[in-house]
C-alpha cells in the first residue's frame, strides 16, 4: 500500500485529488491542510490521516516535517499542491510569517524546505516519486528584488513562484538520479472551479477532473515510474519557459534558496 502525502489536501485540487485516490484502497493518504475542519471532512470521505500546517510559516513546514517523520519509515509519494494563488488586478503585496514575499514563500520555499527534510524517508521507499504542482504562468524572480518590493503584483508574484518551483524540479532531479526517486512538475489544468481560480477573478476552463487526471497519473501511472525532471502541460510534456534551461539563472536561485531557508 503506497503512502503518500498530498499538501493543500483541504480544497480543491488536493482534497479532489485524495478522493480519487481513496477509491482503489491501495493508498494510504496522508492529508495536509491549515483549516482542521475541512481537513476532517476530507479524512472522513478517503480514510486519510490529518496533518495542519500553515505553509506561510516555515517553521510550521519544518515541524510538519519531523511529525511525518516521526511517524512512518518511509514515502512512497509526495504531491507538493498546497499554494497561494492571485487576485488578476492584486496590487497589495503580503509577507509570510517570516517576512518573505507570499507567495514565494507558500508556493516555492515551503515545498523546497518540505521536500528537502523528507527526502530520506522518499529514498528508503524508492522507487517514489516527488511531483511539484506549478503552472503555466511563469516568469524569472528579479534576483535584485527577490521580494518583489518594487512594482508588485500578484500575478508577477505567482508566476515568479511557479517558475522558481519548475527550475527547482529539474536541479532536484539531477541530483536525485540513479536513487530511485523521481521528481517531476506540471501545470495540472488552467482555471479549475476551484476556490483558488475564482478569487483570481478568470473565467473556468478546464474541470476539475481534467487537473486530477493529469497530476493522478504522475503520482501511480505505471508508465511513468522511471520519468523524471520533467514538465507537463495537463498530460503533455512540455517547455518551460527559458530561464528553467539556463545554468545561470539556476545557480543564482539555488543561491537564494539556500540563503532563505538557512535558518530553518
Amino acid at each position: 500500500m503506497a503512502l503518500i502525502l498530498i499538501t493543500g489536501a483541504s480544497d480543491g485540487l488536493g482534497r479532489a485529488l485524495a478522493e480519487d485516490l481513496a477509491v482503489s484502497g491501495r493508498h494510504r493518504l496522508l492529508l495536509h491542510g491549515r483549516n482542521a475542519q475541512r481537513l476532517r471532512e476530507v479524512a472522513d470521505a478517503t480514510g486519510g490521516e490529518t496533518f495542519l500546517a500553515d505553509f506561510s510559516s516555515l517553521a510550521e513546514v519544518g515541524s510538519l516535517a519531523a511529525e511525518i517523520a516521526g511517524s512512518y519509515d518511509r514515502l512512497d509519494v509526495l504531491v507538493n499542491n498546497a499554494g497561494v494563488g492571485f487576485h488578476a488586478t492584486g496590487t497589495t503585496r503580503e509577507l509570510s510569517a517570516d517576512g518573505y514575499e507570499l507567495r514565494l514563500a507558500v508556493n516555492y520555499l515551503a515545498p523546497v524546505l518540505l521536500t528537502r527534510k523528507l527526502l530520506s524517508l522518499l529514498r528508503r521507499g524508492a522507487p517514489s516519486r516527488i511531483v511539484n504542482v506549478a503552472s503555466v504562468g511563469q516568469q524569472p524572480i528579479d534576483f535584485d528584488d527577490p521580494h518583489q518590493e518594487r512594482g508588485y503584483t500578484d500575478v508577477a508574484a505567482y508566476c515568479r513562484s511557479k517558475l522558481a518551483l519548475i527550475s527547482h524540479t529539474y536541479d532536484l532531479a539531477e541530483e536525485l538520479a540513479g536513487t530511485g526517486v523521481t521528481v517531476n512538475s506540471l501545470h495540472p489544468a488552467l482555471y479549475m472551479p476551484t476556490a483558488m481560480s475564482k478569487r483570481s477573478g478568470m473565467e473556468i476552463v478546464d474541470s476539475l477532473e481534467t487537473g486530477v487526471a493529469a497530476t493522478r497519473r504522475l503520482v501511480d501511472a505505471p508508465e511513468l515510474a522511471d520519468v523524471t525532471g520533467r514538465y507537463f502541460e495537463i498530460e503533455k510534456e512540455a517547455r518551460a519557459s527559458e530561464e528553467a534551461y539556463d545554468p545561470e539563472y539556476r545557480r543564482r536561485l539555488g543561491e537564494l534558496t539556500r540563503d532563505l531557508l538557512k535558518d530553518f
